[in-house]
């Protein structure tokens, strides 16, 4: 690996400031945070199958220190509350897995087994979650298993803790939003190749853990890299008030579609006085929009689900938890904390709108804006996850867009063209360099990224620039109060001295490609239609599944793959060919990687009609890649 560099004066300097003005005295967070421990998984490493490493948390037992220069003090203060890890007593009858996973894992004792609440992203980790508490708390059966949402890291270890047996013989019914399954699906497939590949610097994965490389992501520490699994849910709460009883626990649920994730929920445990709100409110100021990528976030409904959870529940809850974190206990406590939740949201957004109509845009909007005192002074609003610069960023783009309205923005270069004509303008290269090395003894490090870039992507060759923009991004990670801020410095850092680590996840998993509609395998597959290489190609074909009982029409034209379903009595021309199959055989052959010939031999596929037209088909698809260059053109 290339040697890093040590923190400069001004990061010093930085780090030295933000350790004199916070309010480091209050120690409340830390003794939240141990309240309840029982018992920690010795040694804190998974593996899977293959005795490979999916989860180590002992490798962040050197936050235990002090905080070093390479860090900034409040990151590195959460990152020690967000490592401890363990079982957890929230409340009679309700336990949490922490620290085994960027998520928590709740466990709830039901009248014969428990419910599992969110069950990490990889089967391992959830499996050794569960192991642990069946230790200490004893061999109960799983239950009942609850997604808050649709995001991965409270779905994917599904089947470490039940299995599809249980779920399908009514032992354990699996409670979601409405919509979890479309959207937990979706967002893994459509554009999951390059999330997962811009997910590897939020998390830093591939980052050496240390002081001066990933020390946590704000939210959790980072993700696991075992087997993602996905169980579809066998019942859908549709509406705020749904009650349900599951082994003998009453659960009211409150739906939240469209504030941290598309499909999400909180619920009260009214009998043990308990409210979970799912990932709405947790110990940082959270992402409007994902570094990763995501659909911009509504901040204005999420603050107003917030005023929601308030008068529906917290005032009869003696302890708030989350899937995240540590819990609050105490009504007035817990009341306070979601109020300060709701408010913080509710600021950057209406103090975005307020000075977008005064006609500034994103980038001068979250330079200046200001969170009030009372915001400003609690630990749990601080930006180690979402911050306030790019998600009044994000509130600017849900509402305007990209374009700021400066027609000098409105056709600019591509990134290439724009770095040679930038560098031309600036002298040269070496004259570049030359000025940005003054800017960085200067501290002036923002400025340095800039500038250095653009000859980055002039000349990738070029290994001074390389190396000085490294040194820029390792200083700007040093300072970084953001975790996910932190490790896509760092990493940017990493792959200029290294070269690419590529995605340490897959993008997506057996068993939620498993879980496609026939609609969305076929989305999936026009996302992927070469549209230049298809303009003067014509295709037609019908898709029978007899497990479904119904023909999709299939049709390609002017470099567009339309999918339609045919209508008893519809006057549609004649297919060029028909293909006869099961929902499951779609989704191998096209995604899952299974070779067609087998299933035309095996008969699982038959063709009526011109056999060849699928093939000729396929010659117009390409692959994603999911080793896409970031910090190099």
């Amino acid at each position: 690996m290339g040697t890093t560099t040590d923190p400069s004066s001004y990061i010093i300097e930085q780090q030295q400031r933000t350790t004199a003005e916070l309010p480091f005295s209050d120690t409340t967070d830390q003794a939240d945070a141990d309240r309840g421990f029982i018992a920690a998984l010795e040694p804190g490493v998974v593996h899977d199958a293959d005795g490979n490493v999916v989860w180590d948390s002992d490798s962040y037992s050197f936050l235990q220190g002090s905080c070093p220069a390479s860090v900034n003090p409040s990151l590195w203060r959460q990152s020690g509350l967000v490592v401890k890890q363990g079982l957890y007593e929230v409340t009679e009858g309700i336990y949490q897995i922490r620290g085994l996973d960027l998520s928590n894992m709740t466990l709830v004792e039901g009248e014969t087994g428990v419910l599992v609440i969110d069950p990490l992203i990889s089967a391992e980790t959830a499996r050794a979650g569960l192991e642990l508490y069946r230790a200490h708390r004893g061999e109960r059966p799983v239950t009942g298993l609850i997604y808050t949402h649709s995001h991965v890291d409270h779905f994917g270890g599904a089947r470490g803790v039940t299995d599809v047996e249980d779920v399908e013989a009514g032992r354990c019914p699996v409670l979601a939003p409405a919509g979890f399954l479309e959207h937990a699906v979706a967002e893994n497939v459509y554009a999951g190749t390059a999330m997962a590949r811009r997910a590897a610097y939020m998390y830093g994965a591939a980052l050496p853990r240390g002081p001066r490389g990933q020390v946590g992501a704000g939210l959790g520490q980072t993700t696991s890299t075992g087997t993602v699994t996905l169980i579809a849910p066998t019942l859908d709460i549709t509406h705020t008030g749904q009650e349900e009883t599951v082994d003998g626990v009453r659960i009211v649920f409150q739906i939240t579609p469209g504030t941290e994730a598309p499909a999400e929920m909180n619920f009260h445990f009214p009998d043990h006085r308990a409210l979970c709100m799912a990932e709405n409110a947790t110990h940082t100021l959270h992402n409007l929009l994902t570094l990763r990528g995501a659909l911009v976030r509504d901040p204005h409904v999420w603050s107003q689900y917030l005023t929601e959870a308030i008068n529906l529940f917290a005032r009869d809850a003696d302890v708030v938890f989350a899937s995240h974190h540590w819990p609050t206990w105490g009504t007035d406590r817990g009341v306070e904390y979601l109020a300060l939740q709701r408010d913080l949201y509710a600021y950057l957004h209406d103090q975005t709108l307020r000075r977008l109509n005064q006609g500034y845009v994103g980038a001068e909007i979250a330079e200046t804006i200001q969170l009030p005192p009372a915001l400003e002074a609690a630990w749990h609003t601080h930006g180690y996850y979402g911050s306030v610069s790019h998600n009044v960023k994000a509130i600017y783009q849900r509402y305007m867009g990209w374009f700021d309205g400066n027609p000098a923005h409105l056709w600019e270069h591509p990134p290439v063209e724009s770095a040679k004509r930038h560098v031309e303008f600036m002298g040269g290269a070496d004259e570049v360099l030359r000025k940005a090395r003054i800017a960085y003894d200067n501290g002036d490090y923002r400025w340095v990224a800039q500038v250095v870039d653009y000859v980055v992507f002039a000349d990738p060759a070029n290994e001074a620039a390389k190396t000085l923009q490294a040194s820029t991004f390792e200083q700007l990670g040093y300072g970084a109060e953001n975790g996910t801020w932190r490790n896509f410095y760092l990493m940017g850092a990493y792959e200029l001295r290294n070269g690419g680590v590529g995605t340490p996840t897959k993008a997506s998993s057996p068993t939620m490609l498993a879980e496609l509609t026939v609609e969305q395998v076929f989305d999936a597959l026009s996302l992927r239609l070469d549209g230049p290489k298809a303009w003067h190609e014509k295709a037609t074909s019908d898709w029978v599944f007899t497990d479904e009982n119904r023909t999709r029409r299939l049709e390609l034209r002017n470099g567009v793959l339309l999918h339609y379903d045919r209508r008893d009595g519809d006057r549609l021309p004649p297919a060029e060919a028909t293909f006869t199959l099961t929902r499951a055989t779609l989704i191998g052959v096209l995604l899952a990687g299974r070779d067609l010939q087998a299933a035309l031999r095996s008969g699982a596929i038959t063709i009526d009609g011109d056999a060849q037209s699928f093939v000729r088909l396929t010659a117009l698809f390409d692959e994603p890649d999911p080793d896409f260059a970031i910090v190099t053109p």
